[in-house]
């Protein structure tokens, strides 16, 4: 998968970021505009962007964690038929993220075979990965934003019904924001650093952070169901994706096997309870999931073998 460079697509993709001691590096989102209630600016990038119903599009990947945490705002919140959605095929090529020319992995908006298309149309004079999702307003023909921690926060906040789920309330935003902090840096990135780092003791510090954070979180959930308050909040909306991929993938892939998210008595149920609250199901595919992290990688699986387990079984508590 390339890069973008000038708003032009280059094929070569670079090594990922490590740094001197190999540990893995994430870069950073740069296109960050936001959606308001009045089109006003929000807490970075331009305005002109009004919530309204039909306007806005996103284009995601089923495989992909940060993709997953706009799916799941989007069904938490009720949006399905005010965001529409396009889903990359479950393989990625030397276009990066790509689309059929029909059916379920087609994109039905621009017709685009391949996700840097919309990069080089919504934003001319991109440099940087090409990642999903991205959130894309049909109106200007722009892209908003492609910063996923952002994307559920203007959701949250933009489109918001009275009456409605509040990811964010007021009463618990330092616990929430605290636990976002915790949970991105050990956790949803924590899986990555043990499975791109490029030494071994860039590998032993990042696991053995993701399990002393399960093993905290486990404790937390020992007395109570949610992460902060008595209700599902953000804080449990970005946990659930590494969640629903630790067994199919970062288990096996990423080398985080020192115990199985079936393992923990706490954080086992919670998934569960998460899952089978109305829509989340439908925005999991544990098939695309492990196909896509056992995916042709030189580094990863250099064969492109893909495993037969384990056998996925999600009941109700």
């Amino acid at each position: 998968m390339g890069v973008m460079i000038d708003g032009r697509y280059q094929v070569e993709e670079p090594a990922p970021r490590t740094d001197a001691a190999g540990r893995y590096q994430r870069a950073r989102s740069t296109l960050r505009h936001w959606i308001t209630t009045g089109g006003g600016p929000g807490p970075t990038g331009d305005g002109g962007f009004v919530a309204e119903s039909g306007r806005y599009h996103l284009f995601v990947s089923w495989s992909c964690p940060w993709a997953h945490r706009a799916l799941l705002a989007r069904v938490v919140l009720g949006l399905e038929d005010a965001i529409t959605v396009s889903f990359a095929e479950p393989r990625r090529d030397e276009q990066g993220w790509i689309y059929s020319k029909s059916g379920e992995f087609s994109d039905p908006l621009l017709g685009i075979r391949a996700l840097h298309q919309v990069y080089s149309r919504g934003a001319a004079a991109y440099t940087g990965r090409v990642t999903v999702p991205v959130l894309w307003d049909k109106k200007t023909e722009t892209i908003v934003n492609n910063e996923s921690a952002d994307i559920v926060r203007m959701l949250c906040q933009a489109f918001a019904a009275p009456g409605g789920p509040d990811l964010y309330p007021a009463a618990h935003r330092d616990e929430i924001d605290g636990w976002n902090e915790r949970i991105y840096a050990n956790v949803n990135n924590g899986v990555y650093r043990a499975g791109f780092a490029r030494t071994q003791e860039a590998y032993d510090e990042a696991v053995a952070q993701v399990f002393e954070n399960l093993e905290a979180i486990d404790a937390h959930l020992a007395a109570r169901d949610w992460l902060a308050g008595e209700t599902f909040t953000e804080a449990d909306l970005r946990l659930f994706p590494t969640l629903a991929r630790f067994d199919v993938a970062y288990h096996y892939a990423f080398k985080c096997n020192l115990k199985r998210l079936t393992d923990f008595p706490n954080l086992w149920p919670y998934a569960r309870r998460i899952y089978h609250m109305p829509g989340i199901a439908g925005t999991v595919r544990f098939d695309i999931c492990k196909r896509g992290y056992f995916s042709k990688s030189e580094l990863r699986n250099p064969l492109g073998i893909v495993p037969a387990g384990p056998v996925v079984d999600w009941p109700p508590v």
